[in-house]
């Protein structure tokens, strides 16, 4: 899916502490680095770990003029399978667009949980199970940086090389080399697993 709009909109599901806002701050500054003009910012209430938590990206080929939340994304992004319990994720997301969930189901699965909440989701359905390539190569849940290489392959909307490039500027410090090698390998990872 190529950005054939002059805004492209995410909405990013996670719960606190899952590294929704970071996912969104990665994607925007790989996209500024591409040459875009960018938006992210995080909507939540009483802070805590645990807590549900939107996240709200646009990105653009001409500056952005508007700062209200999104309401019709283009791709939905869930961390967290279990907001879907309490929230229509899907909710103004039509046939040509998409959804990607951090989930061991099946698409077919997902759509079924979808129709049982109340949704009408028609668009593609991408899950991946983010917590377990994390755990597997990083060794603890971090389905936010699995989750990018998977946004990154499905939309396009950035280049692979540049959201490699921007967690290492803003994560090597922070938890060192070998832990952003490993992260990085998690994005390749995702970005490989269609």
């Amino acid at each position: 899916m190529k950005m054939n709009k002059n805004v492209f909109e995410i909405i990013f599901y996670g719960r606190g502490g899952q590294g929704s806002k970071s996912a969104a701050e990665i994607l925007a500054q790989a996209a500024f680095r591409d040459g875009k003009f960018v938006q992210a910012f995080p909507q939540f209430g009483p802070e805590r770990s645990g807590a549900p938590t939107k996240t709200f990206v646009r990105i653009s080929s001409s500056p952005i003029r508007t700062h209200e939340p999104i309401t019709n994304p283009d791709l939905v992004v869930v961390l967290d399978e279990t907001i879907m319990n309490s929230e229509i994720v899907t909710q103004n997301l039509d046939k040509d667009e998409i959804l990607i969930i951090n989930s061991k189901s099946e698409a077919w699965q997902i759509r079924e949980k979808i129709k049982i909440m109340g949704g009408k989701f028609t668009g593609k359905i991408h899950p991946i199970d983010a917590n377990g390539i994390s755990i597997n190569i990083i060794g603890q849940p971090r389905p936010n940086t699995v989750i990018l290489g998977k946004l990154i392959k499905v939309s396009e909307i950035a280049k692979l090389e540049s959201i490699i490039a921007e967690f290492r500027k803003i994560f090597e410090k922070k938890i060192g080399k070998d832990a952003t090698d490993k992260n990085v390998l998690a994005i390749e990872k995702a970005y490989d697993t269609i």
